[in-house]
Formats: structure tokens, C-alpha cells, sequence
């Protein structure tokens, strides 16, 4: 089993979801978050300069077993991409147990 996570614009979590979704992802959790990026200088709108450093973010957090970790990034890269600075970023990390609380499963399948 992997972990993916995945910090991806917020104006994107729709059509990432849904590609999730159209992948048989159907489990994954996320938040709001707020990070500095690599943009060194801010925009400038009708004359007010804005600061870009600190940008929103969604966190997603998925966990699938070893068959679904390119097929869940492949999604997550295809629906998230904008090619602009600041589409974000995807880790993959090995997760040792996962356990089902309700009925005790193990590994595998307490992802279904």
C-alpha cells in the first residue's frame, strides 16, 4: 500500500475529485492549506501590488494499494494540471497497515 499525497489549486479540486472518482478512488481525505511558493514576485491588479508567496492550497491525502499508485497519480496530474507555476505537488510514501475499524480487517482490503 502507498500514500499519496497530493497539494493541489483549490479552483482544481472539482475536476480532480471527479477524476478520482472516474478511477475508482473513492476514499481520500483533504484539507485547506496555506504554503510559500517558489514565485518571488507578486501581481500587480489596477495598480495594487498582491503578494503570490503565500498561496491557497487543497491537501489531499489517499491511500490505495500498490495496483492503483500510477493510475491515481496519472488522474491527479492529468486533472490538476494548468501549466502554470504553482500546480503544486505529489509524494508517494509506503504505508506499513491499514486496518478497518469497524470489522477489524487488515491490509488491502479494509481499502475497499
Amino acid at each position: 500500500m502507498k500514500k499519496i499525497e497530493a497539494i493541489i489549486r483549490k479552483s482544481k479540486f472539482k475536476e480532480v475529485q471527479e477524476a478520482l472518482h472516474n478511477v475508482e478512488v473513492n476514499f481520500f481525505s483533504y484539507w485547506d492549506v496555506t504554503g510559500i511558493g517558489n514565485e518571488k514576485e507578486g501581481h500587480v491588479y489596477r495598480g495594487i501590488s498582491y503578494s503570490t508567496s503565500e498561496i491557497q492550497r487543497r491537501y489531499l491525502s489517499i491511500v490505495v494499494n500498490d495496483n492503483f499508485v500510477e493510475t491515481t497519480i496519472n488522474a491527479i496530474l492529468k486533472s490538476a494540471a494548468t501549466d502554470r507555476v504553482g500546480d503544486g505537488k505529489i509524494f508517494v510514501m509506503p504505508v506499513e497497515e491499514a486496518l478497518r475499524i469497524r470489522t477489524g480487517e487488515k491490509g488491502g482490503k479494509s481499502l475497499n
